[in-house]
Formats: C-alpha cells, sequence, structure tokens
C-alpha cells in the first residue's frame, strides 16, 4: 500500500484554519523549501508609522487547549504577536455538492467512524505560516500585487485521495484536482515570492491541490485506502452531474491571519 500524500495541516480554532491547509503533498516529510535569510529583509520591508497606528494593541489568541479542538494539537505554539497565516483558493459549497459529501462521508464512516464532515471548503495556496501583528497588512498587499495580473481559471477535482498531515496525526479524504494543475502552480509561485519577500516557509515542491471533504484524529489510511477508496470514486463517478459539479470556477485568492480574512480578486 502506497503511502498517503502529507499535508502541512495547522491545528486551529476553526476547520478551514485546521486544515490550513493547508498545504498539500510533498515528496520527503521535511515540510517546504525555506528561503535563505537576508539580512537587508528590514530595510527592503520597512513597516511604516502609519500601519503600526493602525495596531495600537495586539489581542492575544486563544489558550491552547486541544480538548476543544477535537484532538487536534498546534504544530508550533502560540505566541504573543504572532499570527497563523494561510493563503488558499476558496469554494463554496453548493447544495447538490453537499449532497455528494453526505453520501461519501456516510459510507466512509462505515470503515472510520471518526470521521467529520469539513465546516469550509478550500485548495490551499501555502502552508500555514506565522506572522507578526503588524506585518498583517503589508504582506496582504504583497499578494495583491502579485495576483493582480492572473486571469480566472477553471479547474476539475474529482479524484477522491486520502490525505495525512506530516506528523500523521491527522487524516483528511479529499477531492484532487485533475485539471487546471498548471494554474495552480502559477498562482503557488506568485504566493512563494511573497514568501520569500517575508523570510517565510514557501509551498512543496510536488504540491496535490485539493479540497478537503472530512478528517479525523489519527493516521486512519490502512482503512481508507485501498476497498474504501476504490468504493468512495465510484460514488463520486455516479453521482449525478458530477462532471459538472465538480468543475470550478476560482475567481479570488483569500488570506486568513488568525481571525482575519482578506479577498484578492483574479484577473
Amino acid at each position: 500500500m502506497s503511502a498517503a500524500p502529507l499535508v502541512g495541516y495547522s491545528s486551529s480554532g476553526s476547520e478551514d484554519e485546521a486544515e490550513a491547509e493547508a498545504g498539500i503533498r510533498a515528496r520527503s516529510e521535511t515540510g517546504g523549501r525555506r528561503c535563505d535569510q537576508s539580512p537587508l529583509l528590514s530595510q527592503r520591508l520597512p513597516v511604516p508609522d502609519s500601519v503600526l497606528h493602525m495596531f495600537p494593541g495586539t489581542k492575544e489568541g486563544p489558550e491552547d487547549d486541544s480538548a476543544k479542538y477535537g484532538g487536534r494539537v498546534r504544530t508550533f505554539p502560540h505566541e504573543r504577536g504572532n499570527w497563523a497565516t494561510h493563503v488558499y483558493v476558496p469554494y463554496e459549497a453548493r447544495e447538490d455538492f453537499l449532497d455528494l459529501l453526505d453520501m461519501l462521508l456516510l459510507h466512509a464512516q462505515t470503515y472510520t467512524p471518526r470521521l467529520v464532515r469539513m465546516e469550509a471548503f478550500h485548495l490551499s495556496l501555502s502552508q500555514s505560516v506565522v506572522l507578526r501583528h503588524h506585518w498583517i497588512l503589508p504582506f496582504v498587499q504583497a499578494l495583491k500585487d502579485r495576483v493582480a495580473s492572473i486571469q480566472r481559471f477553471c479547474f476539475t477535482a474529482n479524484r477522491v485521495k486520502i490525505y495525512t498531515n506530516q506528523e500523521k496525526t491527522r487524516t483528511f479524504v479529499g477531492l484532487e484536482v485533475t485539471s487546471g494543475h498548471a494554474q495552480f502552480l502559477d498562482l503557488v509561485s506568485e504566493v512563494d515570492k511573497v514568501m520569500e519577500e517575508f523570510d517565510l516557509t514557501t509551498f512543496y515542491q510536488d504540491p496535490s491541490f485539493h479540497i478537503s471533504l472530512a478528517w479525523c484524529v489519527g493516521d486512519a489510511r490502512l482503512q481508507l485506502e485501498g476497498q474504501c477508496l476504490q468504493e468512495l470514486q465510484e460514488i463520486v463517478d455516479e453521482f449525478e452531474d458530477s462532471e459538472m459539479l465538480l468543475r470550478v470556477h476560482a475567481e479570488q485568492i483569500r488570506c486568513k491571519s488568525g481571525n482575519k480574512f482578506f479577498s484578492m480578486p483574479l484577473k
């Protein structure tokens, strides 16, 4: 049995941040590429006083309590002034998509009863990284500038796949992108450039772009791969109008930093 692709999800107080998502498959478990430290970083990216004055105080995040989040544990500790940040393409689920998801979840739960449905859906363009509070707005502006010239595009996500996070403490059932992969790579390339400017970890070199549907604590690959995976794919293939249902328009990217959300439209 082949190993499930790794996904770099971080734990948090919400499902979509928990998946953040989240980045995706890597050929090794080293995470992603980290750019070289730059002694000129502070000179290239000075924080204007006008930006600093917009944040007179920093609200501390929640205490780490895995009992509140279904047993999930943060991959990095919370520190005052640090904000978990994630860049992704949002997916607004339609009613018929949720009907398909319900069918998939009910079937998968016969193999792994502890699976639960995701509360929100997206496709990751970055790993979960940590930003200092006063860097949030400059970071978002840099993202806007980078993606402003990228055209909107369509993609299809219709291949069922099982993923785990790097620590193999969580397992995810997802729908992998089968068309539109090149466009996602273009987006990641621009996001990576922003990450490098801020001396943050870039995305995986061999990503498997996907929409996560359900998750559970622990490594459930043994139960979900093989026969279960084949049956889940059959449900997708036989679902009415699944070809059109799982063809999606990517019109914007979003950045979630702590409890703040920023939307950036594509051209």
